[in-house]
C-alpha cells in the first residue's frame, strides 16, 4: 500500500510560487540575530494532557506539536489569512511547469541549536531521515523520488507525481528541518530529551510525568533576532484538573490556557486582567468505534450509537466551543461534504439495537469508552451519552485517561469507543481519512481498526486527483465519506471545535492558526512591560 499526500485544490501548480525574501514567517522578523536575550519574562502554557509523546522530530505525531513549533522550523509556513504558504526557512521556491520538480532557496545565516549551520545538505539529510523512518506523518514525502543539493542554499526535490510541495513543507508534522549530525546515535540523543532544531527556543529541561514537564529557553543566536520585547522562558505544565487550571490563570501563575470549560470561558471574558479569543478550527471531535472485536463488531450496534448521540444538545451545552459537523472533513478544506449534519434518532437506534438482540427488552450491553483527562467537553459528552444509553439498556463505562495511556490502550484494542480530536497534518483533507481510516497494521491512528480494501483503493487515488482533477477528488471524498459514515459506521462526529482561548491581558500579539492546533508561537508575543 502506498500512502500519498493531498493538496489544496486551489493551488496552481503551473504558477511560480516564490515569495519575497523580505517576508518573514510567523515566529521571526527578517532581522539580524542579536546577542543573548536579556530579561526573565516567562510564558506558562497549561495543557490537560502530556506534552511530549515522541522526541524524535522524524516520528513526532501528537501533542508535542505545541512545543515543537517553537523549537523546530519548517521550510514554509501556512498563513491562515492568505491560505497560502509563506517563507520560513526557505525564502522562495519555484515548481517546474509539470509540478514534478521543486527548487527551494534557503535563508542564510541560520544555525541549529547545536551551533552547526543550516544549509541545503542539512535540509536533504533531515528530510531523507524522516522519509526512511516511515513513522508518524512521514508519508507526506511519498511523492519525493530524490533530493539534490544545488548549492549551499539551494535544494531541489524531484517528484514521482505532481504535488504542491510548498504546502507539504509547511506541515506541523514530519516537515521539521533538524541537525542530523547532532549525535552519532540520533535516536538515543532525542530519547534523552535533547533537541536539534533551529527555532527561537531550545530545550532547557524535561521532566517526564511531572506537572512542570517541559521548559524552553530563548536561543541566543536565533536568526530572527531578539531586539523586541520577548519571553525568555517558556514553560509547559500538565494540569488535568480544569478548575485548577482556571485558578492558576486567575492568579497569574499561568499565561495561557488553550481550553476552559464553557462556563469558565464565559467568566474569563468578564474578568479584569484576562483576555479571551474564539476562532473556528479544523479540529474535529471523533468517537471511534472498535469495528474489529467486541459488541461493536456488529455494524447495527455502531449505527445505533451514531443515532443515539444528542448532537444538538451537545452543541447547545458547549456554549460556543463547538459547531455542527457535516461529513468528515471540516468546512474550508477540499473534501468537506455539506448536507451531512447528523441528528439524534432514538427510535432508529432502538430498532437497530433490537435487530441485534440488544436494546430495551433485549440483552443488556456494556461498553467501554475512554477520553482525554481534564477535557470538560469530553466529560460532558461522556455524561450525556451515558444517560442516553441507559434508556437503551446500555451501560457505558467512561474513563478519563492521560493521552499516552489512552493511545497505548487504543493500539491494543482495549476499548469499544475511543474519543479523540483529529486535525490535519497540514491544511488539506486527506489526513482525516488516510491516517484514521486507511487499513494499517499495527494501527497508529486507525483506532477504529478498519480493514477495508475498497476504501483503501479509493483513498489511494485522492492525493494525485487533488492536484490533477479537484472535481474528481471531491467526488471521491463524497464516496469515502459515505463509506466511512454510512456503510461501515466506523465513527460518530459530535462537533468541530471552536477554539476558545483564555490568557493574561499582558500577553500581546496572540493569533490562532488552525493549521497548527493549540500552538502558541511564543516568539511572536510581546509581554507586558
Amino acid at each position: 500500500m502506498r500512502r500519498r499526500l493531498a493538496a489544496a485544490a486551489a493551488l496552481m501548480l503551473l504558477a511560480a510560487c516564490s515569495a519575497p525574501a523580505e517576508q518573514a514567517p510567523a515566529g521571526a522578523p527578517a532581522s539580524a540575530p542579536a546577542s543573548a536575550p536579556a530579561g526573565d519574562s516567562t510564558f506558562v502554557y497549561l495543557k490537560n494532557l502530556d506534552i511530549i509523546t515522541e522526541w524524535d522530530p522524524s516520528k513526532s505525531y501528537s501533542n508535542e506539536l505545541a512545543a515543537f513549533q517553537n523549537v523546530y522550523e519548517t521550510l514554509t509556513f501556512w498563513d491562515p489569512v492568505t491560505k497560502k504558504s509563506t517563507p520560513r526557512l526557505a525564502t522562495s521556491w519555484r515548481p517546474s511547469a509539470d509540478g514534478r520538480t521543486w527548487t527551494f532557496n534557503l535563508r542564510q545565516g541560520v544555525t541549529f541549536h547545536t551551533g552547526r549551520p543550516l544549509d541545503a545538505m542539512a535540509v536533504k539529510t533531515s528530510i531523507e531521515r524522516t522519509m526512511s523512518a516511515k513513522a508518524g506523518a512521514s508519508y507526506i514525502w511519498d511523492a519525493v523520488s530524490s533530493i539534490r543539493v544545488e548549492g549551499p542554499s539551494t535544494v531541489t526535490f524531484q517528484l514521482k507525481y505532481p504535488v504542491p510541495l510548498d504546502l507539504v513543507a509547511s506541515s506541523g508534522y514530519a516537515a521539521y528541518i533538524y541537525d542530523t549530525k547532532a549525535a552519532p546515535d540520533l535516536g538515543e540523543y532525542f530519547r534523552a530529551g535533547l533537541d536539534a532544531g533551529s527555532g527561537p527556543y531550545m530545550v532547557a529541561g524535561w521532566r517526564k510525568g511531572k506537572e512542570e514537564e517541559l521548559t524552553l529557553k530563548a536561543y541566543p543566536q536565533y536568526w530572527g533576532g531578539w531586539s523586541r520585547p520577548h519571553y525568555n522562558t517558556v514553560k509547559f505544565q500538565v494540569v488535568p484538573d480544569p478548575e485548577r487550571a482556571w485558578q492558576l490563570l486567575q492568579r497569574g501563575e499561568a499565561s495561557f490556557v488553550p481550553k476552559l470549560a464553557p462556563r469558565r470561558f464565559a467568566e474569563a471574558a468578564a474578568v479584569p486582567g484576562l483576555r479571551t479569543s474564539t476562532r473556528p478550527s479544523f479540529q474535529t471531535a471523533m468517537m471511534l468505534f472498535n469495528t474489529a472485536s467486541g459488541p461493536l463488531k456488529d455494524v447495527r450496534v455502531r449505527r445505533a450509537l451514531q443515532k443515539a448521540v444528542d448532537y444538538r444538545g451537545l452543541i447547545k451545552d458547549l456554549r460556543g466551543a463547538g459547531t455542527p459537523v457535516s461529513g468528515v472533513v471540516p468546512e474550508g478544506l477540499l473534501g468537506h461534504v455539506s448536507g451531512r449534519t447528523p441528528r439524534q434518532d432514538l427510535a432508529g437506534a432502538t430498532a437497530l439495537l433490537r435487530a441485534a438482540g440488544y436494546g430495551p427488552g433485549g440483552r443488556p450491553l456494556r461498553l467501554r469508552l475512554t477520553y482525554g483527562q481534564g477535557d470538560a467537553d469530553w466529560q460532558l459528552l461522556a455524561t450525556k451519552l451515558t444517560q442516553t444509553l441507559r434508556s437503551l439498556n446500555i451501560t457505558l463505562v467512561a474513563r478519563a485517561m492521560p493521552w499516552n495511556a489512552q493511545w497505548d490502550l487504543g493500539k491494543e484494542r482495549g476499548q469499544d469507543i475511543l474519543v479523540m480530536y483529529w486535525w490535519p497534518d497540514y491544511a488539506d483533507g486527506y489526513s482525516y481519512f488516510g491516517n484514521v481510516f486507511h487499513s494499517g497494521n499495527p494501527p497508529v491512528f486507525n483506532l477504529a481498526y478498519l480493514n477495508d480494501q475498497r476504501l483503501d483503493t479509493l483513498l489511494d487515488t485522492l492525493p494525485e486527483l487533488t492536484v490533477t482533477d479537484p472535481m474528481a477528488a471531491q467526488h471521491t471524498y463524497e464516496q469515502v465519506t459515505k463509506r466511512v459514515l454510512d456503510q461501515r459506521a466506523a465513527v460518530a462526529l459530535p462537533w468541530v471545535v471552536n477554539y476558545q482561548r483564555a490568557y493574561l491581558g499582558g500577553v500581546q500579539g496572540y493569533e490562532d492558526n488552525p493549521a497548527y492546533p493549540d500552538v502558541v508561537f511564543v516568539y511572536d508575543l510581546r509581554p507586558a512591560s
